[in-house]
């Protein structure tokens, strides 16, 4: 039905009767009567009217939909839809807020900073990733300008040419941000940073193994095509030949040896081969590590083992790796002479195995790169003593495997020490002991 109908065909309805009413009086009781009668009335409905006047001011003060009056006449269906529309508002509101909570949940589980500034790039909110990436605090800098809170150059030039088609690169505090500003409505812009350190590291670091892995088998097979060219355009006497083909295969056994190392730093780091877990026998593993570190040291150094503790559960290919691998640099590093020891025991903590000589040491700043793939202290000398620059990554991954930790201590000119730390929980069966000790 039409609203106007609605409202004024019972608005003329009771102006009729009234009006009724007083034509009736008027001929029954004359004029004067009639008219105060009239007047009466309408003083009352006036009063009637600045009442709910009165109550819709009060209430629009302070709007509740518990307080509102019933009202009488046309004043109920006005109550009534204002009782509604506060109903409506505040379902509203209530679902405005849900939304506003999950959006601010949302942006705080975000990896990727959110600022909003307003057009003249006050700092109006953040998220936690912002905070981190730019060091800002939302509590804090509320209200400050973004440009004093990010004191870049590079951001400052890219804030003041304003071509936001264009993300900008920014080092900035220890971080590599890829920065962007989207312009919205008409007096706010986002500016969103995402963090590339990491993923920048991670792709260097795969550059850098690709050039390494290529650079290293590249030189034995130069050396290897170089011997073959040779043999080929001349014919060589049985000495040389000789000298020759011995060349050729330590360079080829130098390459396999490399494809292994990789073979085997490409297997432990893969999901798809979980860690075989069994019973090792230390005091047979180890011995098998002296035996191969004594056929490398070739009778140079004097390499001692002592075992004297606990067998442990774990993958007995992987550790016999890890262990060579240590035993292994510990001669090639240690000129003739030298002396390399081998210890296993027994920790408050689980057990410890520990490689101890007397080599050529290194310096503190290498340290912490030594479990790098290809990181090398002295390349020349690596080259000399046929190391890949692999053996102390694969050391650091297996040993990650077994929830084991490796610490390193050393001095230049006087020896290194690489202790490997094993849980408690790998240990296996009751102490033993036992001593080796050759030239």
């Amino acid at each position: 039905m039409n609203p106007k109908l609605v409202f004024w065909v019972p608005v003329a309805i009771q102006m009729s009767a009234g009006a009724f009413g007083i034509g009736l009086l008027w001929w029954w009781f004359g004029v004067l009567p009639a008219l105060w009668t009239a007047l009466a009335g309408l003083a009352a409905m006036v009063l009637v009217q600045l009442h709910y006047l009165y109550q819709l001011s009060g209430w629009l003060d302070a709007p509740s939909s518990s307080h509102l009056p019933d009202g009488w006449g046309e004043w109920t269906p006005v109550f009534s839809r204002l009782y509604r529309l506060r109903r409506d508002d505040e379902k509203n509101q209530a679902e405005l807020t849900e939304w506003l909570a999950r959006f601010r949940q949302a942006m705080h589980l975000l990896p990727d900073g959110v600022v909003i500034m307003d057009d003249v790039l006050f700092l109006e909110w953040c998220n936690p990733a912002a905070e981190e990436h730019l060091g800002l605090r939302h509590d804090r800098d509320k209200g400050m300008r973004v440009t004093n809170l990010v004191r870049s150059p590079d951001f400052m030039d890219y804030l003041i040419l304003g071509r936001y088609d264009q993300p900008l690169t920014l080092s900035f505090r220890g971080r590599k941000l890829i920065t962007h500003i989207i312009p919205f409505e008409n007096r706010r812009q986002i500016l969103v940073t995402h963090d590339v350190t990491e993923s920048e590291r991670t792709d260097m670091m795969r550059r850098d193994f690709v050039a390494n892995a290529s650079h290293e088998l590249r030189t034995p097979l130069t050396v290897v095509l170089g011997f073959l060219e040779i043999a080929a355009a001349e014919q060589l006497d049985e000495g040389t030949r000789q000298a020759h083909l011995k060349l050729m295969m330590d360079q080829a056994y130098r390459m396999q040896h490399l494809i292994e190392d990789m073979l085997t730093l490409s297997r432990l780091e893969s999901i798809d081969h979980p860690m075989r877990s069994e019973h090792v026998d230390i005091d047979k593993l180890l011995t098998k590590v002296r035996r191969d570190a004594l056929a490398l040291s070739g009778g140079k150094h004097e390499i001692t083992l002592e075992v004297a503790g606990s067998d442990v559960m774990g993958n007995q290919e992987e550790l016999y790796s890890a262990f060579g691998n240590l035993a292994a640099n510990a001669v090639r590093y240690t000129p003739a002479g030298g002396t390399v020891s081998l210890k296993w025991e027994d920790t408050a903590a689980g057990v410890r195995f520990t490689v101890r000589d007397t080599g050529i040491g290194i310096s503190p700043e290498h340290i912490s790169r030594l479990t790098e793939r290809f990181y090398r202290v002295d390349k020349s000398r690596s080259r000399e003593t046929q190391g890949t620059g692999l053996g102390l990554a694969i050391v650091k991954h297996v040993l990650l495997r077994h929830n084991a930790t490796l610490s390193i201590s050393s001095e230049p000119g006087k020896g290194s020490t690489f202790t490997v730390n094993m849980p408690k929980a790998l240990s296996a069966a009751p102490r033993r002991t036992a001593a080796l000790a050759a030239n």
